[in-house]
């Protein structure tokens, strides 16, 4: 069973989120919050598997709360916006998020993305990954430019696996294109994150793009 907190402001969308969330039988929405603060609060309390997160909230954005979240180890999250290259995206995906999806999203792809984030997997709405990872690759920010050195610590499979998730594939689809079991994939992913000190998978598919592996 997949517990979930979501965090969106507009009651209405979030009823509706709700309602498709609860009509899957591995799916449990434990909570609801209607702003960041809120959010993070319950994300504290409840210790949901994830949190589905409106980047645009009250007293608290979805990206500070996105971080909060990440930071204190409480919970997977899912980015929801309106926009496919809203600049808030860029931020929650700095702040360690395991994805994002667009509020147009069909119920049954919202329903899989959940399940996604769930099985460990991080995920961008399909039409616009490529897109997306290319944009936040190519945005100035105040860390230093990623060090190539950093793949040193990484094993030959670790790069292959790496340059997977820079192409966005999932466990699955990696394991078909290396030749190896999918719990496999998951051990490498899990590795590489720790080596690079890096959050989710998502921070690791840029960094694929970013060092051009």
């Amino acid at each position: 069973m997949i517990r979930v907190l979501v965090a969106e402001d507009q009651s209405a969308v979030r009823a509706g989120l709700v309602l498709i969330l609860r009509s899957a039988p591995d799916i449990e929405v434990v909570g609801e919050a209607a702003d960041g603060e809120r959010a993070v609060a319950l994300a504290r309390e409840l210790r949901p598997d994830l949190v589905l997160m409106d980047v645009q909230m009250p007293r608290l954005d979805g990206v500070s709360a996105t971080r909060q979240v990440v930071a204190e180890g409480l919970a997977d999250v899912l980015v929801l916006t309106t926009f496919d290259l809203d600049a808030y995206v860029f931020g929650a995906l700095r702040a360690g998020a395991s994805g994002f999806l667009l509020k147009n999203t069909e119920a049954k792809d919202l329903l899989e993305a959940v399940r996604a984030v769930g099985r460990g997997e991080g995920l961008i709405a399909p039409a616009v990954t490529r897109r997306l990872i290319a944009e936040f690759a190519a945005k100035p920010v105040r860390e230093p430019a990623a060090d190539p050195s950093v793949l040193d610590t990484l094993t030959r499979r670790e790069r292959e696996v790496l340059s997977c998730l820079g192409e966005g594939l999932s466990n699955a689809e990696t394991a078909v294109r290396l030749g190896m079991a999918e719990a496999t994939v998951k051990t490498h992913v899990s590795r590489l994150l720790g080596k690079l000190n890096l959050r989710s998978r998502v921070q690791a598919a840029v960094l694929a793009q970013e060092l051009g592996v």
